[in-house]
């Protein structure tokens, strides 16, 4: 089985609001995006399919029979369009992320020809993604950005194996990164929300229980975290879900970029 992706590009509006709540139950519930004017995004889609190689063309499907399956649905139902007042099915459903993704995988499921479709995957910024799979549960994941300091060193190596292991890394007065960490978390959307999990929640939790701890730390000296544990990457990314697991529940991934070039993937067990 061969995997392909396909990227496109589509700008919309919305808004995020619930008309018998009051102003200040959506602004608690959704912050910004609970604006009765709307707001917009540049998305980034990511339609993944699978099959099977033809032997004959040396293909599993044509690039442009994807696209114009996708582009089709994407010209004629979202691009240009302010989707709760343009588009019937949002008009009745919030068009959060996890919505969309969802409204999306059902409207292409069955459209593709010559292969099937494995995986779609909406960006709506920088920050914030939601993506979809054949089982039945959205994953929704929201980047965050935090800067410190650490050196890399095991009280089980020797100075020497230490330095050996670690090279420049293993400096006493340590070094910096710009970390970006994404939750995911995973669940069925809220059938009056559309949210997998409430963004102020989330936020407020992994500001709180991570960010506040390490932004701006020396991780070795200034967090009990990691007083004892060596904070390479490999651990920071299991330590992050250790410290997130009890308050979040269906946490499904940590991700954690240390640098552009260096990403680091922890999956737990979903709560």
């Amino acid at each position: 089985m061969v995997f392909l992706s396909r990227k496109l590009y589509f700008s919309a509006a919305h808004r995020y609001r619930i008309e018998d709540w009051s102003d200040e139950k959506n602004r608690q519930v959704f912050g910004l995006c609970s604006n009765p004017n709307g707001h917009g995004h540049d998305y980034t889609l990511e339609v993944m399919v699978k099959g099977q190689i033809d032997e004959r063309s040396g293909i599993v499907v044509n690039i442009s029979d994807i696209d114009k399956v996708v582009k089709q649905l994407i010209n004629e139902e979202f691009d240009g369009k302010f989707l709760n007042v343009e588009h019937p099915y949002f008009e009745a459903n919030i068009p959060t992320t996890e919505n969309i993704v969802n409204y999306l995988w059902n409207s292409l499921e069955n459209r593709m020809i010559g292969c099937e479709l494995h995986k779609i995957r909406l960006h709506e910024n920088h920050y914030l993604l939601a993506e979809k799979g054949s089982d039945t549960l959205v994953h929704f994941a929201r980047k965050y950005h935090f800067c410190a300091a650490h050196r890399l060193h095991s009280q089980h190596l020797t100075d020497e194996e230490n330095k050996a292991l670690f090279g420049k890394c293993n400096n006493p007065y340590g070094h910096g990164h710009n970390y970006y960490v994404e939750v995911t978390v995973s669940g069925q959307p809220d059938p009056v929300t559309g949210m997998v999990i409430n963004l102020a929640e989330l936020d407020e939790k992994v500001n709180r229980i991570v960010i506040d701890k390490f932004d701006h730390k020396f991780l070795n000296v200034d967090t009990e975290e990691f007083k004892e544990v060596n904070p390479t990457s490999d651990n920071m990314v299991k330590v992050i879900w250790d410290m997130l697991s009890s308050s979040l529940s269906g946490l499904y991934k940590i991700g954690l970029w240390e640098t552009e070039k260096n990403y680091f993937e922890y999956y737990g067990p979903v709560k």
